[in-house]
């Protein structure tokens, strides 16, 4: 087996696991490489980061797909070590834990707002009133674009050797982050982002996903067809959870916990009331 071939079984190990089925068709490029071997970062390391890193993010995060061109995302990086620490501890009262160290140790927060406000802004300098904005899929349309903005980042990010980790936790404090930064009406931080140089001392490896014929269907749904791969996963989930030395968990008692216990919300059973105050209707 040559070097290439080998990290490319390597990657789809660590990707699946040893126990799943792997694609065996897969069309190998640098980029799908890149992406394979993507992984959470919660340990970084005590460096600025490099001269114009958010600036290549942004770039990235800009050229991805967006609705209409209407460029309704913004990001907010927040690089300013006590500003950082206040919306960290302010995290940490909605889980509730004492810190949430990867916020503190990232050298840079980026927060990721659906941003409705400037073309509210012009259509109002219009003379007119943004009544479409008062609808659901306003809403919908500016969470994707900045999730699929987010991601373009995450990928420049890991090319330039920083690591990344999403942080849906910010949606506990929507209502208090969005006036720690001076948000506008009809804006949103739909999730935040930790950044920063890994180190690899201490961070995680690639977590395994389920073989593909659990997500992936052809022409039509099959409901129940998980159940034929949730085995060999759950032994996947397993073995990555003990080298990990996280504790014993089941990825179906994960998911049936995250649809059952109002904990796991953090205080997120009150964001359709957030939203609606920060000036999306949601009709």
């Amino acid at each position: 087996m040559t070097e290439v071939k080998a990290k490319r079984q390597a990657l789809l190990e660590a990707r699946y696991g040893t126990e799943q089925q792997k694609p065996d068709n897969l069309i190998w490029t640098p980029q799908v490489e890149a992406l394979l071997s993507h992984k959470s970062v919660r340990t970084f390391l005590p460096h600025p980061l490099p001269e114009g890193a958010i600036e290549t993010m942004v770039a990235a995060a800009q050229s991805a797909s967006n609705s209409s061109a209407l460029n309704q995302w913004s990001l907010v990086a927040i690089t300013d070590p006590q500003l950082k620490q206040r919306i960290s501890d302010t995290v940490a009262r909605s889980v509730p834990v004492d810190r949430i160290p990867w916020i503190e140790e990232a050298p840079a927060l980026l927060l990721w707002v659906a941003d409705l406000s400037r073309a509210a802004g012009l259509t109002e300098d219009a003379g007119k009133a943004p009544v479409v904005f008062d609808y659901l899929d306003s809403f919908l349309m500016a969470s994707i674009d900045a999730a699929l903005a987010a991601q373009n980042a995450a990928i420049a990010a890991e090319s330039i050797g920083l690591g990344i980790v999403y942080l849906g936790v910010m949606r506990n404090i929507a209502k208090e982050v969005a006036e720690i930064i001076n948000l506008p009406e009809y804006s949103f931080v739909t999730f935040g982002m930790a950044v920063g140089l890994p180190d690899e001392s201490r961070t995680s490896s690639i977590r395994p996903r389920p073989a593909q014929p659990m997500v992936l269907y052809y022409n039509h749904y099959e409901q129940d067809r998980y159940r034929d791969y949730l085995e060999r996963y759950e032994t996947a989930y397993q073995v990555f959870r003990c080298r990990q030395k996280m504790s014993d968990k089941t990825w179906a008692g994960s998911v049936v916990e995250s649809a059952t216990s109002m904990d796991y919300l953090g205080g997120r059973d009150k964001l359709r009331e957030t939203i609606i105050q920060r000036g999306f209707r949601l009709k």
